[in-house]
């Protein structure tokens, strides 16, 4: 279900953005538009004929005109959820009928108001879906256009009709070489074809006297009235209906339905049977696409503010977060000269656990070093044991667990101070010293460091590089103002001894134990600091695969830690202040705002391939300017080479996708209930601390180490 579910939710979003897009005529549609051809073609007795031309059945075609002292108003266009009704109001106020004929698009869309047209006695014709010109369309073409056209009929109003009237159709004497064969073929298919008699060109809005005027036949005769419901702003073709029907009425003349005024019967048929249901189905499916992409507009701009929130935030506190500690003579406290002892706990780690060893022997900061071996194969134990190097010691246990690894490790330390790192990462000698330098504040009861991409010579590491710097330390030092930092990372990571005892140490309960013991800290009342000079250098994962699976378990983990701490929502002191402000911000920008942010390139696609394209191409690059500008930003607090960034819109292109899968995987488990596991990563072991005599099993590879 993990994979059958997103797979099944993007094709459906696709469905629901394609309907959307068919129905909303950015799909598919046609606006070209056939000037004025010859008419040598077309029989005289249609050029010089009525407004109605009778193509059915192998009779000659006929054209018929309107009796004396009829109108037949119409209505091209619609129904419009806005001026449809107000036309029905005034139609029903002046007790007139009216024939409207609609597009399809527009009657899928606001089916009630068809429905209303047929209640209240009006008749309804076709105007095809999409609104095209028929003479530009092939026969399929225009049988699509039609078949949909009824088929959004049935579904709103349970009918089907036999009028039709072309788009950019006009009066009978503009009937030429090419809409004749279009009105015959549509004759064959049994529609009758209406044109107008007087056009009131209440398109053109010249005002309600004009369109009154305009509208108005000479002589008594009957007429056909072109008039718009839809298309624009209409309220002077509303205006002008409350003068025009009163004052016709006094002239003498009726206002019918088409088939009234011709003594003809009603061109209204009822659908039953499977048709209904189809037509019912696809107004359903219209309906349901309309509330989907509304709700993704919602979603939408609800990211769009997120991510303006996030980085200004971002900027402003990282900003001041870096004033702070940089600021000459600045101290958390007395300096901390106590020695440290370093947990590294390993499992299977052969390739990398000689480097990260080695790396703590340069340490200028005294420390023991504890590698617990949690039930390794691949003789990891044996590895440290055969390097005879000073205060570092093996603890071996059956294969348990990172979090009783840790423990187990906290149970042999020595000191007070005790520093956590995973045995794929290596530290600079000035690591473990800056790291326990804010314990000098007896408030500060954890600190994090910062975490380093050591192998950044692969796109995939690059871009994870480019994650680290921007997203998660530009992060740390947003949250270390706001005092909630969610994560203290496992590779580089210090705790008072005190504060690990008192929360009950590194907790099973989560895939994300340093999440967990973070939360665990802030409501236990301790303060949760960044110290940016702590770097050390950790292996980013080399393969899609692998990168999958730390995601994988890291976001589920966040979401498990989420809701194991959820009651610091109302409680009170210092868990109550961090569920309140720590809680909602880590749920908002780690869980919500990812999930949601493939919206903007869902829609950036949508926008390129249906439009308008110019408009979002500008939105995305703007979205992408704000993130180059926070990443540039992160670099130069981190004093890292702007170069990286050349790949940053190919990462926010390719990266982010996989990303959004691995979190929506996340959801899914957790609310299917699914259960994940631990997932041992394969490491390589180039990864270096900066400046660091390579170890010989180093010497032997083609690939340097970071420097």
């Amino acid at each position: 279900m993990r994979y059958l579910l997103p797979s099944l939710i993007l094709v459906a979003l696709l469905a629901m953005l394609m309907l959307r897009g068919y129905v909303h005529s950015e799909i598919l549609a046609d606006h070209r538009v056939r000037p004025a051809a010859a008419t040598d073609e077309v029989p005289d007795r249609i050029l010089g004929g009525g407004p109605v031309i009778d193509a059915r059945g192998s009779a000659p075609a006929k054209s018929l005109s309107i009796p004396d002292h009829q109108l037949v108003l119409t209505f091209d266009d619609g129904p419009d959820p806005v001026w449809t009704p107000k036309v029905l109001d005034k139609l029903k106020e002046y007790d007139a009928h009216g024939v409207f004929f609609v597009t399809g698009t527009m009657a899928s869309r606001y089916p009630a108001l068809v429905k209303r047209m047929v209640d209240e006695g009006h008749e309804v014709g076709l105007h095809t879906f999409n609104h095209p010109d028929l003479s530009y369309q092939t026969k399929s073409r225009i049988d699509w256009e039609l078949s949909q056209n009824q088929l959004a009929l049935a579904g709103a109003a349970g009918i089907r009709t036999s009028l039709f009237r072309p788009p950019y159709s006009s009066f009978a004497d503009a009937m030429d070489n090419k809409s004749w064969p279009v009105a015959q073929y549509l004759g064959s298919l049994g529609y009758i074809t209406v044109l107008d008699t007087t056009d009131s060109e209440d398109w053109k809005r010249p005002g309600v006297g004009a369109i009154s005027r305009n509208a108005s036949p000479k002589d008594g005769k009957g007429a056909i009235v072109l008039m718009h419901d839809s298309g624009g702003d209409r309220s002077q073709t509303v205006a002008a209906l409350g003068h025009f029907l009163p004052k016709m009425q006094n002239k003498g003349y009726e206002f019918a339905n088409l088939t009234e005024a011709l003594g003809a019967p009603s061109a209204h048929t009822p659908v039953t049977g499977t048709n209904l249901w189809k037509g019912k189905a696809w107004v359903g499916a219209v309906a349901l696409s309309d509330t989907i992409t509304g709700a993704l507009v919602v979603g939408l701009s609800v990211i769009g503010v997120l991510v303006f929130v996030r980085f200004g935030l971002m900027l402003l506190l990282s900003f001041a977060h870096a004033r702070k500690v940089r600021r000459r003579g600045f101290r958390w406290g007395p300096a901390v000269t106590e020695p440290a002892t370093v947990l590294v706990p390993a499992y299977n780690e052969r390739e990398c656990i000689a480097n990260t060893v080695r790396s703590l022997m340069a340490s200028d900061h005294p420390i023991e070093v504890i590698v617990i071996d949690d039930g390794s194969t691949d003789g990891t134990a044996d590895i440290v044991e055969e390097l005879w190097l000073p205060n570092v010691h093996v603890v071996r246990q059956p294969n348990s667990g990172k979090p009783a690894a840790l423990n187990n490790g906290i149970a042999h330390a020595r000191h007070d101070l005790v520093v956590m790192m995973d045995g794929d990462t290596v530290f600079e000698p000035s690591t473990v010293r800056e790291l326990v330098q804010p314990f000098g504040d007896p408030r500060v009861g954890a600190v994090a460091g910062n975490a380093k991409v050591g192998n950044r010579d692969t796109l995939i590491g690059a871009w994870q590089h480019i994650e680290y710097v921007m997203g998660f330390n530009l992060d740390r030092r947003m949250y270390d103002m706001l005092r909630c930092m969610p994560t203290i990372p496992g590779a580089v990571g210090a705790f008072r001894r005190q504060a690990l005892d008192r929360v009950g140490g590194m907790s099973e309960d989560t895939l994300a134990e340093d999440t967990d013991i973070t939360m665990a800290m802030h409501r236990d009342g301790w303060r949760v600091v960044y110290a940016e000079r702590a770097r050390a250098w950790t292996e980013a994962p080399e393969s899609v695969q692998q990168l999958w699976s730390q995601r994988y378990r890291w976001s589920y983990g966040t979401m498990q830690a989420i809701w194991k701490h959820r009651r610091a929502l109302i409680e009170r002191g210092p868990s109550g202040r961090f569920g309140r402000v720590g809680l909602p911000l880590v749920s908002l920008f780690m869980v919500l705002a990812p999930l949601l942010a493939p919206l903007i390139d869902v829609f950036l696609l949508y926008g390129l391939v249906f439009g308008p394209t110019q408009k979002t191409v500008v939105a995305w690059l703007g979205v992408l300017l704000i993130q180059a500008v926070c990443a540039a930003y992160a670099f130069r607090l981190d004093r890292e080479r702007m170069t990286h960034l050349i790949s940053l819109p190919l990462q926010q292109i390719l990266y982010r996708q996989l990303m959004y899968v691995v979190l929506l995987q996340s959801w899914i488990t957790a609310l299917t209930g699914g259960r994940l596991r631990w997932q041992k990563l394969r490491r390589t072991g180039v990864v270096e601390a900066p400046g660091s005599i390579p170890s010989p099993r180093g010497r032997g590879t083609d690939r340097r180490p970071v420097a």
